[in-house]
């Protein structure tokens, strides 16, 4: 029962952070520089698709132009893979 409250509230906290992201009151950016740990198994594709003027053809080519599979979790990116990320959402 415990895990199956967690994970609810996982849910309900990515999603939040997705509207957030979609009305710009957050940056990814900055999600990604120091993820809060409920963003850990989000996957980094769907992080970017909740980004507004981001679909699937432009956040496929900011993950290939990384070198980031698109099923890598936002707590599984590299150092180098989450400094070029930012990087490229910065410019």
């Amino acid at each position: 029962m415990e895990a199956l409250s967690r994970a609810n509230e996982i849910r309900v906290r990515r999603a939040r952070l997705k509207k957030d992201l979609k009305a710009g009151r957050v940056l990814l950016d900055e999600i990604l520089d120091e993820p809060p740990d409920y963003v850990g198994t989000a996957k980094v594709f769907d992080m970017l698709l909740a980004v507004p003027k981001f679909g699937r053809v432009k956040a496929t080519r900011f993950l290939n132009q990384c070198r980031i599979s698109q099923s890598k979790t936002v707590g599984g990116l590299s150092d180098r893979q989450r400094a070029e990320l930012v990087g490229l959402l910065r410019r």
